[in-house]
């Protein structure tokens, strides 16, 4: 139970979702503990439960692809009464430029460009600069070879720099390089 915490944090990174990832972990230590025999002991824990966490996302996610998206009532009602409220004009009050600036990029957008990668780069970018596992760690998750890791990890980075750069020049917070 050591790693429900970390395994918890992955599980909201990939599905966005508190109940969602609540469901992948519990969904995940209930396929370990039925696939216990099979772990070699000796061998990394944290990251056979990850390949176990990760494959049992991969799964749920191609099967909830083809649903359509739902919405939490609280995320509306809380818009609802923010727009209500005055919005982002009585926020502003008050505000330092460098604060004005920063407010630019949310999180939102930052994991729609995350979001809007490729299945098998978005999954070793996240574990690698997220969760912070090696290449060796995320090469026995995925169960493919370490270069195609690297491999991954390298076009998926390139992607998501594009990815904001492009965001950057549609707000205008960067000239246009060519």
């Amino acid at each position: 139970m050591e790693f429900m915490p970390s395994l918890y944090t992955a599980a909201m990174r990939m599905t966005r979702n508190n109940a969602d990832a609540e469901d992948l972990v519990q969904e995940t230590y209930l396929k370990a503990y039925r696939a216990f025999g099979t772990f070699q002991e000796g061998t990394n824990l944290k990251a056979w439960l990850y390949r176990i966490l990760t494959n049992t996302f991969i799964n749920s996610y191609r099967s909830k692809k083809r649903r359509p998206d739902e919405s939490e009532l609280d995320e509306v009602e809380d818009l609802y009464l923010y727009r209500r409220l005055g919005g982002l004009e009585a926020a502003a009050a008050g505000r330092s430029a460098e604060e004005e600036v920063l407010d630019l990029f949310t999180d939102d957008e930052v994991k729609e460009a995350l979001e809007a990668l490729p299945e098998q780069f978005r999954m070793a970018v996240l574990l690698a600069d997220v969760e912070g596992f090696s290449y060796k760690e995320i090469a026995e998750i995925l169960d493919i070879p370490i270069g195609t890791v690297m491999s991954r990890l390298h076009r998926g980075r390139k992607a998501l720099q594009k990815g904001l750069f492009e965001f950057g020049l549609e707000r205008g917070l960067v000239g246009d390089a060519g």
